[in-house]
């Protein structure tokens, strides 16, 4: 009966699998504040998507983590033919056509200043950072990837992007708006994986006050009308109320990313025995979904995956 009048479900094609790529043929390095996480060379790369295909997991994310002398003031290695990002794409699209890649589009894996824009005397210039967005974007279109995903936050990058992919004949690669992306403590063990983090100052310059759920609303109307496809709430677990009121508030689909904090928590309490691991992974990813993410990005989704294969 209870199966019968129940009002949510999750599926693992609503799932998507956060990856991170390092420019190695073979290493494979776990992320110590991810427990299960890894670094992933070109050969695990492709022997753990093959691996989550095999559990029904379609969707990934990807994310590069650049070597430091690699990092400039300009972000130029980010649409660099040499870059292992796009080389990684492209050969993951050659060995499973199958598979729905996302792409991360920031000045931050790419910036010797680690800010998510580009840095002159201090501050951070949006309108400056934007040629530089479409650059990577056309890259990445061109490696092969799916959907375009800006977590740069930078106001304008959306619609500049769509600009930009439409007129070099990209139409047909879709966007994934960061939509509402909160300055969150529950970024940390990200920025661990990737050595991501600002090297002067926070991004509370251009991610959202915690404290505001209007100006979601707001970034939400001006994605839409910019040509966003998907809009994305970042973090989940303590944003459930903006996913419903986005939710209610347009017609597209609604991501939300269940982040590496929230991830790292539940890994930490379970391996001191405090809590049961796969129910509240369960319970996590329901609430994500009850308030009305169509699809979920997650570091639990392999886990789920096993869990409703076996």
């Amino acid at each position: 009966m209870r199966a019968l009048i129940r009002e949510t479900d999750i599926s693992n094609s609503r799932l998507i699998a956060p990856l991170f790529l390092i420019d190695h043929p073979t290493n494979a390095r776990e992320i110590g504040s991810l427990p299960g996480q890894f670094q992933l060379g070109e050969e695990p790369l492709y022997r753990e998507i093959e691996s989550s295909l095999n559990l029904g997991i379609k969707s990934f994310v990807l994310f590069p983590a650049v070597v430091e002398s690699l990092k400039n003031t300009e972000a130029t290695y980010s649409y660099s033919k040499e870059n292992f990002y796009l080389k990684r794409i492209a050969g993951i699209k050659q060995r499973f056509p199958e598979t729905l890649l996302i792409s991360d589009v920031a000045y931050d894996p790419y910036s010797s200043d680690g800010h998510d824009g580009y840095v002159k005397d201090g501050k951070i210039l949006n309108d400056e950072s934007l040629p530089v967005l479409c650059k990577m974007a056309l890259a990445q279109a061109q490696a092969g990837i799916d959907m375009i995903g800006p977590s740069d936050m930078m106001d304008g990058r959306v619609g500049a992007i769509r600009s930009a992919l439409d007129k070099d004949g990209y139409s047909e690669v879709s966007i994934m708006a960061y939509t509402a992306k909160y300055a969150s403590a529950f970024y940390g063990p990200f920025r661990d994986a990737l050595d991501s983090a600002p090297k002067f100052g926070d991004k509370k310059i251009y991610q959202m006050d915690p404290a505001n759920a209007l100006e979601a609303l707001r970034e939400a109307a001006l994605d839409e009308a910019e040509g966003a496809d998907i809009l994305m709430v970042k973090p989940a677990l303590s944003y459930l109320d903006i996913i419903y009121q986005i939710k209610q508030f347009s017609t597209l689909p609604i991501a939300a990313y269940n982040v590496s904090g929230e991830y790292a928590m539940i890994k930490a309490a379970a391996q001191k025995g405090w809590l049961d691991e796969e129910k509240v992974m369960k319970e996590v990813l329901l609430s994500i979904r009850r308030a009305g993410a169509d699809m979920i990005l997650t570091y639990f989704a392999k886990d789920f995956a096993r869990l409703s294969h076996g």
